[in-house]
């Protein structure tokens, strides 16, 4: 019997709609894309391999025609829907609703080729509802979405594919660059370099401490004899100089002061009451979900995103994906009903509220982001159903909706003045009568009961000329602060805020210039590396207008008028690759091979110096004063490198390694020495070509280099050690260290030896590693060992469960007890911060399941020989991970 075939992205969403369609509908995952450009050379056909455009996977001469291939990985998938389609009376396209999604359904189409009528479906919740409504209202695939998501990811393709090549050629191989991804990095870099120009400023302030009765309150010190007395804002953050007109306090003078005042009566001389409405805020859209969840549950982005997406494929949330913040009569309806019910009709507004989005060009979802249906799941089924994480961003977003429809929170905004002597204090108050919408959600808190409490300060009812008596000072010495760093939550803010992007793009982006090394996050900021420094230097000066803010954000104008049929994407395709009365891609790619130098490009001078500069080198940047080069310590932040810093690097290098000692039976000295690998120590000097080269041994796990002695090095030196004779099979045990740590060896067995045990690879004696050596082989896989504990961290914000520490096979790490993550290199075990620990725990859930590496390999790759060249590096875009060969 023929049924009507469905196709959708995913299992989870196939399983969600199967639930709703009857016996008659099969549904079907498509697992993503089926087809995309090709990303190797053995995904290149043939009949074009030899064709110049074929690296591109775009035949820029031929009206940017595209060559799409289905990717081996996805031929089985093709295959199943394919034999799907043969017994269907009908194929309904179910991809989600906006571009990424149409041109899902787009290449379907084109790679199924099906015969039977075809109709597209789309909803903004995975209902009951809502697909019945989808089924009886399709559609045709929007032809004009399609090319502008093609164009979109044809301008990525380009401009990936052309600029990366250069800058591994310029620069340093394993470099990328992207149309968002290099602008992301030019915001990181823009303010970095802020930190850098910044001069720090030292002032004074006074606290005071005034009494009614039994109630007391704080005010800040805020004029002198009718002066205002500066405060942060009033340094300028490049020189460090106070504007003129302010009184800048030193330390001697606040402590002056604080005698001085005790002495006095204190008069208030205003008092001043300010009514005051707080509205809710509107319902989430991607960015500010993303924002809310960075900053109260600790999620990066894309990590957030994964769990929205499986929140809306279970059907318990509308499309993830929306810059729009309407919401449907049903959600209004549902929300108000919600109100009604649990916080009173004292909190229901007489009409509904409505948002209108204000970003421009808004994305083809209409709705919200909001709890799906027309009455909320509650957060507690979801923790049965999905568990503590999804739970915990379903709470923010059922929350969210629920108050966007909420009563104003009022209240008084109070503000005290009061003098003694010369000097003029202020104190401020707030109180709340009544919360409104505060009671169900508070933007950046946790508990918004708990939080009420938190944003009223109380004051004494005082009148003016009233006396306080003699109040209590003290001296606050404080300083100004260079502007912070953006956080995954600041920078997507920062992305919205100039139009740059999408919903759909924003979590990728921030991700790729995480794994490309162009950032790192220090707790919760983002810190771009110096490689990310000198990159973006190069793009400014060759590829300036690429990099430009207002051309990013108008090739998001650009794609709109494409969406909505009021343009044409080929035009816009040559205007970008070949220029029009300005240098098109193509252009700038070819003066760029002609004129970056990489001698400039690869070097930074240092603030404040004539010779020292930062280089970009082969294994990564370094110090060099043309003479002498050091190593930047891993996990260095830019701003942090100082003149002083860097000329004390500088010289240090120049002095080289002094001996500890010398070994007595060869006379050589011994060293140590640090390493990209890590500290090690070296017997003799390293000799030039064709002499024996020096031993070399790392330090064990928790040694310093600080602390090795002569007699320590030496030890590691010997290593391996012959221990004995195995009497069970006369095979030699020795102990010795290697990739993967200390172990002992019987013949061609090997044990490692355990982290937790009472000796290591230096004390172990005969008796100990033959037992060791008498142990089960464990793959390398298993668990030889229970890993050594070291410490308890805390408890995740989000799931509840307890952090520890741990010492592993291969080195630290942090566990919740079903997710383990390695701290990463210069993270200091006995400081590890929770907020730390939760970064590594969100970062490696993000990741996804450890793939296991397939063994087999066919027999064209088994006979294959090698050519003995090396592999070319990868490049990137937005949406390629590797580039053609």
């Amino acid at each position: 019997m023929s049924k009507s075939l469905v196709i959708v992205e995913s299992p989870t969403k196939a399983k969600t709609i199967t639930k709703f369609l009857g016996k008659d509908y099969v549904v079907k995952a498509s697992f993503g894309h089926v087809r995309d450009l090709p990303t190797s050379a053995a995904e290149i056909p043939a009949k074009v391999k030899k064709e110049p455009w074929s690296r591109l996977g775009i035949n820029v001469d031929n009206d940017f025609e595209a060559l799409y291939v289905v990717p081996a990985g996805k031929k089985d998938s093709v295959k199943d829907l394919q034999n799907a389609l043969k017994d269907a009376e009908i194929l309904y396209l179910a991809t989600d609703e906006d571009r990424e999604g149409e041109s899902i359904s787009w290449h379907l189409l084109e790679t199924l080729k099906p015969k039977v009528p075809v109709k597209r479906l789309v909803f903004h919740e995975i209902t009951k509802e809502a697909i019945k409504a989808a089924i009886e209202h399709p559609r045709d695939i929007d032809e004009n979405l399609v090319r502008a998501q093609e164009t979109r990811r044809l301008v990525d393709r380009l401009y990936g594919y052309e600029i990366s090549p250069l800058l591994w050629k310029k620069m340093a191989a394993g470099l990328s660059a992207g149309r968002v991804q290099s602008v992301a990095v030019r915001l990181l870099v823009d303010r970095e370099r802020e930190r850098i120009a910044f001069k720090k400023a030292a002032f004074w302030g006074l606290r005071a401490t005034f009494a009614k009765g039994s109630e007391a309150f704080d005010a800040e010190l805020t004029h002198l004899a009718g002066t205002r007395v500066a405060t942060g804002k009033d340094f300028d953050p490049n020189t460090g100089a106070p504007v003129i007109g302010v009184t800048v306090v030193n330390q001697e003078q606040a402590e002056k002061l604080v005698h001085k005042l005790a002495g006095s009566d204190a008069t208030v001389s205003s008092v001043e009451e300010k009514p005051f409405t707080q509205r809710p805020a509107p319902p989430f859209v991607t960015s500010s979900l993303q924002q809310e969840a960075n900053r109260k549950l600790r999620l990066s982005a894309k990590r957030t995103m994964q769990i929205a997406q499986q929140l809306y494929e279970n059907g318990l949330i509308t499309y993830m994906r929306t810059d729009s913040v309407t919401l449907s009569t049903q959600a209004i309806d549902a929300a108000r009903n919600l109100i009604r019910d649990s916080y009173g009709k004292d909190y229901l507004p007489n009409e509904a509220r409505i948002y209108k989005t204000s970003v421009k060009n808004a994305q083809e979802a209409h709705e919200a982001i909001r709890p799906a249906g027309d009455a909320f799941t509650s957060i507690e089924a979801v923790r049965d159903q999905l568990g503590p994480e999804a739970a915990k961003v379903y709470e923010l977003i059922w929350k969210r909706t629920v108050a966007s429809q909420m009563k104003d929170a009022t209240g008084t905004y109070i503000t005290v003045e009061v003098d003694v002597d010369q000097a003029k204090f202020r104190a401020s108050g707030k109180t709340i009568q009544f919360p409104g919408f505060l009671r169900a959600y508070v933007e950046g808190s946790d508990d918004p009961e708990a939080d009420i409490a938190d944003q009223e300060r109380i004051l004494p009812q005082v009148s003016k000329n009233e006396n306080l008596g003699r109040g209590q000072y003290e001296a606050l010495e404080r300083s100004t602060q260079a502007p912070a760093r953006y956080t995954e939550g600041s920078l997507i803010k920062e992305l919205e805020k100039r139009g740059i992007g999408r919903p759909s793009t924003w979590a990728t982006v921030v991700d790729l210039v995480l794994s490309r090394d162009y950032a790192f996050k220090k707790n919760n900021a983002l810190v771009p590396t110096f490689t990310a420094l000198a990159v973006i230097g190069l793009l400014e000066k060759h590829f300036g207008k690429l990099l430009d803010y207002e051309f990013t954000a108008r090739l998001e104008d650009d794609l709109d008028a494409i969406s909505r049929g009021e343009a044409g994407s080929v035009d816009y395709l040559k205007h970008f690759y070949f220029g029009n009365g300005h240098a098109g891609l193509k252009g700038l790619v070819q003066s760029g091979e002609k004129d970056i130098d990489p001698r400039e490009v690869c070097g930074m001078p240092l603030k404040d110096s004539d010779k020292l500069e930062v280089r970009i080198g082969k294994y990564g940047p370094f110090l060099s004063n043309g003479t002498a080069r050091a190593s930047i310590p891993e996990g260095l932040c830019p701003d942090e490198l100082t003149l002083d810093a860097a000329q004390t690097l500088i010289e240090s290098a120049e002095r080289g390694p002094e001996s500890i000692g010398t070994d007595p039976e060869t006379a050589k000295a011994i060293y140590v020495k640090t390493g990209r690998f890590g500290p090690y120590v070296q017997r003799g000097e390293s000799g030039g070509e064709g002499e024996e080269k020096p031993k070399m041994v790392s330090l064990l796990k928790g040694m310093q280099p600080a602390d090795v002695t002569l007699e320590l090095a030496l030890q590691l030196l010997a290593l391996p050690r012959t221990l004995g004779t195995n009497p069970d099979n006369s095979e030699v045990i020795t102990a010795a260290v290697g990739r993967f740590g200390p172990y002992i060896k019987c013949g061609s067995e090997y044990r490692s030896i355990p982290a937790d045990a009472e000796y290591n690879v230096l004390t172990i004696n005969f008796d100990q590693a033959l037992e060791l050596a008498r142990q089960p082989k464990v793959s390398r896989r298993g668990a030889p060992t229970k890993p050594k504990a070291l410490r308890e961290v805390g408890v995740h914000p989000v799931t509840e469960k307890k952090i520890s520490l741990f010492e592993g096979r291969y080195g630290p790490y942090v566990s919740d007890g079903e997710i383990n993550a390695s701290l990463r290199k210069g993270m200091s075990v006995t400081e590890l911060t929770l907020d730390e620990a939760v970064n590594l725990l969100n970062e490696r859930a993000a990741k996804g399941p450890v793939q296991k590496k397939s063994r087999k390999r066919s027999d064209k790759a088994a006979t294959k020989k090698s050519t003995g060249k090396s592999k070319k590096p990868k490049a990137s875009s937005e949406a390629d991970a590797n580039i053609v060969e």
